[in-house]
């Protein structure tokens, strides 16, 4: 989407996962939703700050545990400590790995899925580190970050998203995959059309408007794609937002991203008034990251060209 418009889109046949269950090639169009993985932490992320925007999260210095009050023998000083606004970084100080692969009984996320209780299963982790002081990639996080969500609206995370989020951008062909216990899964279970995930890049490219409406504050918005903490590959983390640069010929070119397994990508490039959607079936290939930057750095952007600085944040 280029100025608000959409104004390129190609679709194939590929591989796919439904919820890490391989259904073998499929022909995709642009009526088709698509497993977006963790494209969905960045939404959660959004649905925090239009839960907290309407005052029914006080802030994000609230202790993690005070919305789980069913667990009182976890209430240890170190974990008293654990604050909102370090499970929005991934910086909650808790002993998580999810960096083997997903079948090995050392994944903590596959574990946690696992678990009879996923929420408690990530706050009986060993506190390894000061809160606010090392990033470490979990998705028990976002679980945490989805069940406050919930907790805090009195409805369940894909009601919630309905209401405030996808039916004000006019997205209707979604699924929310959930565990057994009929939970959505909050660090990847969302399936979105690709035009979908564009919206969502182009209501961050507008500072949380669409089409003249609110959605969620400006300065939510600020904070969330605030580089935050060092990351994976170059790029840094903000609320469940990624952050990085490409090279141009004109010079860095800053770009907000969400990013999901297998090839899944929302880019937002404000110097640029420009959003791009990837989809893709590369759940297992080590390539995945440089594929999807391949299309924005290799083929977007020098067809639309850069010739300045880059752009400051989206307003």
């Amino acid at each position: 989407m280029r100025h608000g418009k959409l104004v390129f889109e190609a679709y194939a046949s590929g591989a796919d996962w439904i919820w890490g269950t391989d259904v073998g090639v499929v022909a995709y169009d642009a009526a088709m939703p698509h497993d977006v993985r963790s494209v969905t932490k960045s939404v959660v992320s959004l649905l925090f700050g239009i839960a907290l925007d309407a005052k029914l999260i006080a802030g994000i210095d609230e202790p993690v545990l005070s919305f789980f009050p069913d667990y009182p023998d976890l209430r240890t000083p170190e974990k008293q400590r654990i604050l909102l606004h370090h499970l929005l970084t991934m910086t909650d100080g808790l002993f998580w790995n999810e960096s083997v692969a997903f079948n090995s009984p050392l994944n903590d996320e596959r574990q946690m899925y696992a678990s009879p209780d996923q929420y408690r299963y990530v706050l009986e982790r060993r506190v390894g580190y000061a809160p606010g002081t090392r990033w470490e990639y979990s998705s028990g996080a976002t679980a945490l970050l989805g069940k406050v969500i919930e907790k805090a609206t009195g409805m369940r995370l894909d009601v919630f998203a309905r209401q405030v989020l996808f039916e004000p951008l006019g997205i209707r062909e979604v699924d929310w995959m959930t565990l057994a216990n009929s939970d959505p899964i909050a660090g990847g279970g969302l399936r979105l059309r690709p035009r979908d995930m564009a919206k969502i890049g182009q209501l961050i490219l507008n500072g949380g408007e669409w089409k003249g409406r609110r959605i969620v504050s400006a300065e939510w918005v600020k904070q969330s794609i605030e580089p935050r903490f060092e990351g994976w590959s170059g790029m840094r983390y903000g609320y469940q937002w990624w952050s990085g640069f490409s090279k141009t010929a004109g010079g860095p070119l800053a770009w907000i991203a969400a990013i999901g397994l297998g090839g899944q990508r929302i880019f937002i490039v404000p110097a640029l008034d420009l959003v791009l959607v990837s989809t893709a079936g590369l759940y297992r290939a080590e390539a995945q990251g440089y594929y999807a930057r391949a299309i924005l750095e290799d083929d977007v952007i020098p067809t639309i060209g850069h010739d300045g600085p880059s752009a400051p944040p989206p307003r």
